[in-house]
Order: C-alpha cells, then sequence, then structure tokens
C-alpha cells in the first residue's frame, strides 16, 4: 500500500489543478499547460521510481535506519538527562529513588496481579509486611527480612485467603494479627524465629510452621482445636517435646525433627472409647523424635495407617 501513496498524491494534484482550471473562467495558456504536464510527467515518474526503490528494500531500510536512529537518540538524551538529574544536589529524582520500602508503592516494589502480590526477596530489604491493594487474595512475601507481624498489618485485608510469609525474621506475632481473616484458607510462617504460635482463623485449611523455634510452652493447648477445617499440619524442625491437640479434620500431619519424647493412647485415639477410629489421618512423621513408638502398642489402634517413626 505504501508505494501507491505518491502516484495518488500526483493524481490528486492534477485533478486539483485541472478542476482550478475549469473553475477560475479564463482558460491557461498553451505554455502553461505544457508546464502542468511536465510537472505531472516527473510526479509519475518519481512515484514509479519510489514503487521500485521500495520493493526493492532499499528506502524501507532507510526509513528503518532513520527510526532506529531517532529512537536511539531520545534514549540517549533521557539516560544522559537522568544521570545529569542524578548528579544534581538536591535533586528530587535522587530522593525518590533512595526512599525506604515501606515509603515506596508496593507495586513499584512487588509485582501485582489481579488478585495477587508477589514481593519475593525485594531489595532494598522489605522489614515490614507492605501495604495491599483492597482486592488482594493471595500474598507471597517470602526471603524478605519482616521481623514482626502487627495486629494492623492485615486489618483490613478481609479479602485474603492465602497468605505466604516463608524465609522472614518473623520472632513475633501480636495475638489478633489474623483474626478478622475469615477467608484466609492458607498461612505459612515456615522457616522463621517463632518461639509461640497467635490465635489462627477458623477456617484454615492448611497452617505451615515449619523450621522455627517452637515448644510446647508456646503451642496453646487449644491453638488447633477450633480449627475445624485444617486439613495439612507442618511443624516440623522445631523443639516440640509433645504432640499438640490434632482437630479430627487434619490428614496430614508433619512433626518431625522435634523432640517429642513420648505419645499416650489419648495423643491421637481415646482411652475411654474402644470404638474411636480416626480413618482421615492418613500421614503422620514423628521420625527424628526421642519417642519410641513401639512402646504403648495401643497407641495407634484407631489409626488406618503407623506413623514414620523410631520402634526400636
Amino acid at each position: 500500500m505504501k508505494p501507491l501513496v505518491l502516484p495518488c498524491v500526483a493524481l490528486l494534484l492534477w485533478l486539483g489543478l485541472s478542476s482550478a482550471r475549469t473553475r477560475s473562467g479564463p482558460r491557461l495558456s498553451h505554455e502553461t499547460g505544457l508546464s502542468l504536464r511536465r510537472t505531472h510527467s516527473r510526479a509519475v515518474a518519481w512515484s514509479q521510481a519510489w514503487s521500485q526503490a521500495w520493493s526493492s528494500g532499499l528506502v524501507s531500510g532507510l526509513v528503518s535506519g532513520l527510526v532506529s536512529g531517532l529512537v536511539s537518540g531520545l534514549v540517549s538524551g533521557l539516560v544522559s538527562g537522568l544521570a545529569q538529574a542524578w548528579a544534581r544536589p538536591g535533586s528530587g529524582l535522587v530522593s525518590a529513588l533512595v526512599l525506604p520500602p515501606q515509603d515506596l508503592p508496593t507495586c513499584l516494589l512487588c509485582v501485582c496481579l489481579t488478585g495477587s502480590v508477589y514481593c519475593e526477596e525485594v531489595n532494598p530489604d522489605m522489614t515490614t509486611v507492605p501495604a495491599l491493594p483492597r482486592e488482594t487474595a493471595y500474598l507471597y512475601a517470602r526471603f524478605n527480612k519482616i521481623k514482626k507481624i502487627g495486629t494492623k498489618d492485615f486489618a483490613d485485608m478481609l479479602t485474603l485467603k492465602r497468605i505466604d510469609l516463608t524465609g522472614n525474621l518473623i520472632s513475633e506475632i501480636e495475638d489478633g494479627a489474623f483474626s478478622k481473616l475469615s477467608l484466609l484458607e492458607e498461612l505459612s510462617l515456615a522457616e522463621n524465629r517463632l518461639v509461640k504460635l497467635p490465635m489462627l482463623p477458623a477456617k484454615l485449611t492448611t497452617f505451615n510452621a515449619n523450621f522455627n523455634m517452637l515448644k510446647t510452652k508456646g503451642v496453646k493447648a487449644n491453638a488447633f482445636k477450633k480449627l475445624t477445617k485444617l486439613s495439612n499440619l507442618y511443624l516440623s524442625d522445631n523443639q516440640l517435646e509433645a504432640v499438640p491437640h490434632i482437630p479430627e479434620s487434619v490428614r496430614t500431619l508433619h512433626l518431625q525433627n522435634n523432640n517429642i519424647t513420648e505419645v499416650s493412647v489419648d495423643t491421637f485415639c481415646r482411652s475411654n472409647d474402644t470404638y474411636y477410629l480416626r480413618p482421615r489421618l492418613t500421614e503422620i512423621r514423628l521420625d527424628g523424635n526421642p519417642v519410641l513408638l513401639s512402646k504403648n502398642p495401643d497407641t495407634f489402634t484407631c489409626l488406618n495407617v503407623l506413623p514414620v517413626g523410631r520402634y526400636r
């Protein structure tokens, strides 16, 4: 289509001149007519030459090079301008670029997609929970340097369904920090520095606190009792001395590599109900603990599978 532009322009020019001559009243002189015809011939010849050059790639290459050079020059000028602004004392640009993470919009530091925020290994270091867009349902803030979770961090984030804070430096979580998250189903606090657990949302289906510093005194007796939808519970590689209360809904239980020294009939079964069965609990890991699982043969009679661990 592009090679036809100039012939069309030439034709329009000729028609315009002809109509102008007709409307103007007096006819053009013979010399003027010859001049116009020569102009038209040159325009047609020029358009034909342009078409041939374009089809051969000569003109398109020239245009491409011109555009490329223009863009390159603009980018170069922009970079140069930024460099000069950076070097200028008191530049507003400099102060904007060195703002701490908490003063920058979250979606400049993280990847924000519809309903999901990914803040993984943020640089400069992220030490607090970032402010989130209101529609956020999934937060992944792994491998940062978050140290504490307060009650205000998630107070207005009622849409959250999954929070993954794996690999931070969290040593304290205020009670009530997750209490308003009525839709939260999955929570991972693995690979942190927790010594006690906060109150957990009732609708959790998966909770992961592997690789922390939890002791039995830091896990309340009813910490999981009200979690009637909990299916996966991961508490491996901590310092627990006993098995906490496990809800009936749990299917997968990981307690390996703790300091558990004893399990009894009431740990998983019921000593006062010999007919009690627990078919849902299909995976139990107690390996890496001092406890000898064969010490009390009646301990696992209500289970469909034996726990993984030491039997002799």
